[in-house]
């Protein structure tokens, strides 16, 4: 597939300059916020662990800034507790979390809340999510947000990709737009069934959404037709490549980033507006690239992410194909688009 071009990724790259009152909102409660380039944005002066949230416009008006830019990254001096992340976490989207994950020995307090990830697995569950992904993708309603709070960066670095979905949608073909918008993909684990092609909820612009480790089949409607059909391993590899690609394009054209943390690093992701994907140095053994610790968390949908074309919200995956011909495997990572890659969720 051929990377879009810098105009046209001129004309679709997420940098929407901040809404002057979204600041003053903001800055008038001590914050400061601040772009990173080319997606996400930095914030200072808010109080994580505060027992009180900010007020409703404050969170607002971060939200939506959250919503255009993909994330927020909350600089702090000191260490933050789990419990205040995992209130705080709770400001956002659906403000409860939703918890599906398995849980690390190493976990604070058994918390359930709290995925702990590492690449030592004395310290956390190592491997997770090294291709492009949005979290949740087994619930109907996915997550509407998910935090990643560092409590322990590795010395030699190993961050989190984050890639816009609406320029990366933008940054499509208008053949491949509209392609891709007939498109349902199904969940490999639970059979849940999303649109590859959505509106966001808040920014109402067009993003692109699927799960390169979890899914296990892909629904076209046919064009001007009531009717359906299953993609074939060629096409639903070529749909995957291309997904892949196009969200690496971000990272020489303008829409994606590889962040760094640092220590004390807090970062809130809109999960309707950026993909992300473990940098491969976040896997690379401990002895090689020092220790790091992770704690995630994962807030309630909103809204199912439910496809505008006829289909149900859930299938069974793992039962007979409804459909002729075509991809349609259960369980696990399911579709394999690569031979050698990692795909552990």
């Amino acid at each position: 597939m051929a990377n879009p071009t810098r105009t046209e990724v001129a004309e679709s790259a997420p940098g929407v300059p901040f809404d002057p009152a979204q600041v003053a909102v903001i800055e008038q409660f001590g914050g400061r916020i601040t772009p990173l380039e080319p997606v996400g944005a930095e914030v200072r002066g808010i109080d994580l662990s505060a027992l009180d949230a900010p007020p409703a416009a404050v969170l607002e008006a971060l939200e939506q800034i959250m919503a255009e830019r993909g994330f927020l990254v909350f600089k702090r001096d000191t260490p933050l507790e789990a419990a205040d992340f995992l209130r705080a976490s709770c400001w956002w989207g659906g403000k409860e979390l939703h918890s599906t994950h398995g849980m690390h020995p190493a976990t604070p307090d058994g918390n359930r809340h709290i995925f702990r990830l590492s690449n030592d697995r004395r310290h956390g569950i190592p491997g997770v999510g090294p291709q492009w992904h949005n979290d949740g993708s087994f619930n109907t309603d996915t997550f509407s947000h998910s935090g990643y709070h560092i409590i322990r960066p590795a010395e030699k670095g190993g961050g989190t990709c984050f890639a816009h979905q609406g320029a990366a949608h933008d940054a499509l073909s208008a053949e491949r737009q509209a392609y891709w918008g007939r498109l349902a993909s199904v969940n490999s684990s639970s059979g849940a069934v999303h649109p590859v092609v959505h509106e966001h909820p808040i920014t109402r612009r067009k993003c692109i959404w699927l799960h390169l480790g979890m899914t296990g089949a892909v629904i076209e409607k046919l064009p001007d037709q009531e009717a359906f059909r299953l993609l074939s391993a060629e096409e639903l590899t070529q749909l995957c490549r291309e997904y892949n690609a196009i969200l690496n394009a971000g990272f020489t054209e303008g829409y994606a980033l590889d962040f760094e943390y640092q220590e004390n690093d807090c970062v809130f992701i809109d999960n309707l507006a950026v993909a992300h994907r473990a940098a491969p140095g976040a896997h690379l053994p401990a002895e090689e690239q020092g220790l790091r610790i992770m704690h995630r968390s994962t807030v309630r949908g909103t809204q199912d992410l439910a496809p505008d074309f006829g289909l149900p919200l859930q299938v069974d995956i793992h039962g007979p194909s409804p459909l002729e011909h075509g991809v349609w495997q259960g369980g696990g990572i399911g579709f394999r688009w690569e031979e050698n890659i990692p795909m552990q969720n």
